[in-house]
């Protein structure tokens, strides 16, 4: 009856699973994207799910890529990678990520910001599970896992975060970095901007530079998402 979670702002967006739009892009052989952000929306990254159809293909691109499996199994540069498993592919890598059977991953695209002296990354492949925890402000029920090297060579950050329930942001953050957000477990309240929305596990949030935003985790399981961030550049 028209009604729906989604929500749209100058500086925030809340994409849930009933308006999810399904299309294949340039390159992509048997799978199809669901677009999450793009320029067009003001981002200046693009972040979309894949679903893998069995013997599906994504082509090369001219951007940095980062994928995380979601689900499945996928295999990159002859290496296989399945859930909760990550490569980060450098600006225009040749190698074509396939998928044997069905599985769905996210990806993050984005045109590399070069520094004097400073070479781009190598590409690389590293589980999740593997990443030491960190416990943002020393709190014990907030987990975060950073996915991506923290040196200059990267131009973007992503991370994990894990809270447990009834745990939240111990302040309202406003920066200048944006932000793409996957929901992938769990449920809680999200402030974006003077809004407040409850999201859940699958649903994705875009926050432009300077949103108000908080996050607090509700229900009787742990509230998990992947997060992106523009990082370790001056801003522009």
């Amino acid at each position: 009856m028209g009604q729906t979670r989604r929500a749209l702002a100058h500086d925030h967006l809340l994409q849930a699973p009933d308006t999810f739009v399904r299309a294949s892009l340039p390159g992509m052989r048997g799978a199809t994207a669901i677009v999450h952000i793009a320029p067009a929306a003001g981002a200046r990254f693009t972040q979309y799910t894949v679903e893998f159809a069995a013997g599906s293909a994504v082509a090369p691109c001219a951007a940095q890529r980062f994928l995380y499996v979601l689900d499945g199994e996928v295999s990159a540069g002859g290496r296989s990678l399945s859930k909760g498993e990550f490569t980060y592919l450098p600006p225009h890598d040749p190698v074509e990520i396939q998928a044997r059977s069905a599985a769905r991953a996210a990806v993050i695209e984005k045109p590399y910001d070069p520094l004097p002296d400073i070479p781009a990354p190598s590409r690389f492949t590293a589980s999740e599970s593997d990443i030491p925890i960190q416990l943002l402000g020393g709190d014990p029920d907030l987990e975060v896992r950073t996915l991506l090297p923290g040196d200059l060579q990267f131009d973007f950050a992503v991370n994990t975060m894990v809270y447990q329930p009834g745990a939240s942001l111990p302040m309202v953050e406003i920066h200048v970095m944006e932000h793409g957000l996957l929901m992938l477990e769990g449920e809680g309240i999200y402030r974006l901007g003077n809004c407040w929305y409850p999201v859940t596990a699958g649903d994705f949030i875009w926050m432009a530079p300077y949103c108000p935003q908080w996050f607090g985790a509700l229900g009787k399981t742990p509230a998990k998402y992947l997060i992106y961030k523009d990082w370790n550049r001056h801003p522009k």
